[in-house]
């Protein structure tokens, strides 16, 4: 794998990051594009469990995720982008392992996700997680093709990662 650029910022977003933020998941091309304003939403009211990385002034990376109200010690990662010239180094891990470690997930001990059968790295940033908090994972059904409207979704499969614990969100060079 080729090393992470030591020149990316990591930080919480915020609702002037809300058009960058819909720029990058258009430009990805293969996630679902939500409207602007539910990007605005993301950035401004779940920053706290959301994250940007930045290099040179441009987003390059971004998750979006929540604490889910029924399960407080889990973090569902809604959706993780990483510009094209970013991906294959580490980006999308380092920046769940910046999420891990703040102040909001700190009763987190689950990590969920819902990821298409087609989206070969999405599974494979999250099977690697799990190996790198040294869990296990599960991939249960969760929403099929046919609970979306219209035609041509995909099912989305539900991979739930953990139990972990607390010193396994520091893996060194990480965070």
């Amino acid at each position: 794998m080729k090393e992470l650029a030591t020149d990316i910022h990591f930080r919480k977003p915020n609702k002037d990051d809300g058009a960058s933020v819909w720029e990058l998941i258009r430009h990805t091309g293969v996630l679902d594009l939500n409207s602007s304003y539910s990007y605005l939403m993301w950035c401004e009211i779940f920053s706290d469990t959301s994250v940007v990385a930045e290099k040179d002034g441009q987003i390059v990376g971004f998750i979006s995720g929540y604490i889910r109200p029924d399960q407080p010690n889990t973090l569902f990662i809604w959706q993780v982008a990483v510009h094209e010239e970013g991906r294959g180094r580490g980006l999308g891990t380092k920046m769940l392992f910046k999420l891990l470690n703040r102040e909001a997930s700190k009763d987190v001990t689950y990590v969920e996700a819902t990821v298409s059968p087609s989206n070969t790295p999405s599974q494979n940033l999250f099977k690697g997680l799990a190996k790198k908090l040294d869990t296990n994972y599960e991939i249960d059904a969760y929403f099929t093709a046919d609970d979306f409207p219209g035609e041509g979704h995909e099912d989305e499969p539900l991979f739930k990662i953990g139990p972990f614990q607390e010193e396994n969100k520091n893996v060194k060079g990480l965070i």
